[in-house]
């Protein structure tokens, strides 16, 4: 079964919430909510992925030393088997925006049960909800 290394933050406002993204109609998993991320490229580390998918899927600005590694999931699909380190982050420049077709919200962690996500997804969830 094929690996497959992706990088996921949660971005926290000041109000403690956290940015959550729906993956766009056409793409697999359509419809969930998800972490911010993406696939980490060969020779990559997994914060080099997350400034730079942040800065091609939001176009936000951050840096490595402002993403603290809070947890993982590991979570096998039908046809691959995701490893995916979660950081947490609160220092960012600009302001999140839509730049892939998804839908953006920021919400409480108490409340993300409410919105359905991927499999791998859902551990993850009262890990930053005691966190934070």
């Amino acid at each position: 079964m094929k690996l497959v290394l992706v990088s996921a933050v949660a971005l926290i406002d000041v109000d403690g919430r956290v940015l959550l993204a729906q993956r766009p109609a056409g793409k697999s998993m359509a419809g969930l909510w998800e972490f911010p991320g993406g696939k980490v490229e060969p020779g990559e580390s997994p914060e080099a992925a997350l400034i730079r998918e942040l800065h091609e899927e939001l176009g936000i600005d951050t840096w490595a030393s402002c993403l603290a590694p809070l947890t993982f999931a590991s979570h096998g699909y039908d046809d691959f088997h995701l490893m995916m380190p979660l950081f947490a982050c609160r220092k960012w420049e600009g302001t999140p925006v839509a730049r892939e077709g998804q839908t953006l919200k920021w919400v409480k962690p108490v409340d993300m049960r409410d919105y359905p996500m991927p499999a791998a997804d859902i551990p993850l969830i009262p890990i930053l909800r005691d966190w934070l």
